[in-house]
């Protein structure tokens, strides 16, 4: 069986949550990564408030119940960090799948789903909020065997990560040719380090990070 909604607001975000709401009215418990959205009208603001007209979407998705089991190879620590990054992810109001690669230090959660650009957030700080705060739930309950957790969604971190080491060549370069520090735009904490691990082996320049959070940038300094 299919239920299906019709649903309005401001932004076609905003009636996306408000079809997702009344589907869970409807449904409770429904499978919110399940569903399915097709835009009627992204809508329109008209010249100073006049003549708006709002974006409307169909929310659709089956009520058949779907059991996802996880692998029978998943380890207790693997399963703790599912719940966890599930619950937090939830929390901020994004639906994702999320699935799990172990590695001998490292442990990777990626998510899936519609509106993952919420969850990735401005120059990711969302995305990297949500993995601070799994390290830090983690790293209290296991202090005697800790991984680190890697939160991403739809290969985020590999896009930006390149684009990061792009930026830092480009930095080091321009340095050394002007003779100059070159300032880089405000970055989390998780992309400085990024482009400071990235020049470290860079000849002829240093850098540091330089201001205070959230607008803290690193700065590439002709040695």
């Amino acid at each position: 069986m299919e239920l299906q909604v019709e649903a309005a607001g401001e932004t076609v975000g905003e009636a996306k949550w408000a079809a997702l709401r009344e589907l869970e009215k409807q449904h409770p418990g429904v499978d919110k990564a399940a569903v399915h959205f097709q835009v009627v009208t992204e809508g329109e603001r008209g010249l100073l408030g006049v003549g708006f007209t709002p974006a409307r979407v169909i929310a659709r998705v089956s009520t058949e119940p779907v059991v996802e089991e996880s692998p029978s190879d998943e380890t207790d620590l693997v399963s703790e960090v599912r719940a966890l990054v599930t619950r937090i992810v939830e929390g901020i109001g994004v639906t994702a799948r999320i699935e799990l690669d172990e590695e001998d230090e490292l442990i990777t959660a990626s998510c899936s789903g519609p509106d993952l650009g919420m969850l990735i957030g401005r120059h990711g700080q969302t995305i990297d909020a949500v993995q601070y705060l799994a390290n830090a739930v983690m790293w209290r309950r296991h202090p005697e065997d800790r991984k680190e957790v890697v939160v991403d969604a739809a290969g985020y971190r590999d896009r930006r990560r390149a684009t990061l080491e792009s930026l830092a060549v480009r930095s080091a370069e321009r340095a050394l040719s002007d003779r100059e520090p070159v300032e880089l735009e405000p970055m989390t904490a998780v992309e400085r380090k990024v482009v400071h691990v990235h020049l470290k082996e860079f000849d002829g320049v240093e850098t540091t990070s330089e201001g205070t959070e959230p607008n803290r940038y690193v700065v590439v300094r002709p040695v």
